[in-house]
């Protein structure tokens, strides 16, 4: 992708507008949700429990609404994963973000990976939601991060996703091209984590993301306008 070709709209479009703090309230979700309007963004990401009460407030938009699941450790069994995505797809979600069991990934149980991914997925695709998996690099080896990525190329969610942006570290550029040099053009790549400025992004972007989880959607999104009006 060629940033230098985008509009500001198109550049907005990159977006997944985040607030997953444990501590937020109404308010704070009615202004991620009008700064998403107002801006263009592709979506809000909260936490499944507000999935009902931004799909409310983000009505008559385009911005979808994206519910994370099993957040931020992933660490539930696949039926309560389900559950939880059937929940967030009943409450309005339009895509569906889930963190895979870190622990069944780093034990080499992939069988284990490709059933939780599998069943996700197809739940996802029934209702025509869009999927995307978590991966949280910062606790895997470059090994496990290219095997989970080659799980999701034979089941081919949507999306894979470098981070929850709770652990030790977040997206970079090198897991970002190793995980689309992976999976090609089967799947596209999210990175999510520590993405606050326009360098970081831009930089994500070229090594192959096409979707950005960040809080600071706005403030990039402004410099990325300012940058065009030198």
């Amino acid at each position: 992708m060629n940033q230098e070709k985008l509009t500001v709209a198109q550049f907005a479009k990159l977006f997944d507008h985040t607030n997953l703090k444990a501590f937020a309230v109404d308010s704070d979700f009615e202004k991620l949700c009008k700064e998403a309007a107002d801006y263009g963004f592709r979506m809000v990401a909260i936490n499944s429990c507000q999935t009902k009460l931004c799909k409310e407030y983000l009505k008559g938009t385009d911005v979808h609404v994206g519910a994370a699941i099993s957040f931020p450790l992933g660490q539930t069994t696949i039926p309560v994963k389900l559950a939880e995505t059937e929940d967030a797809i009943h409450n309005g979600a339009d895509e569906i973000d889930y963190v895979l069991n870190i622990g069944q990934l780093k034990m080499g149980n992939t069988d284990y990976i490709k059933e939780e991914m599998q069943a996700i997925v197809s739940l996802c695709r029934k209702h025509n939601v869009i999927s995307k998996v978590i991966f949280e690099n910062c606790y895997l080896t470059k090994e496990e991060i290219k095997t989970a990525a080659l799980i999701a190329k034979e089941v081919q969610p949507d999306f894979i996703k470098t981070s929850t942006g709770f652990g030790t570290g977040g997206a970079t550029v090198e897991d970002v091209r190793l995980m689309k040099e992976t999976v090609g053009d089967l799947v596209k790549v999210k990175a999510a984590g520590g993405i606050r400025d326009l360098e970081t992004c831009l930089a994500l972007v070229e090594a192959g993301a096409e979707r950005i989880g960040s809080s600071s959607s706005v403030a990039i999104t402004e410099a990325y306008k300012a940058s065009l009006e030198k």
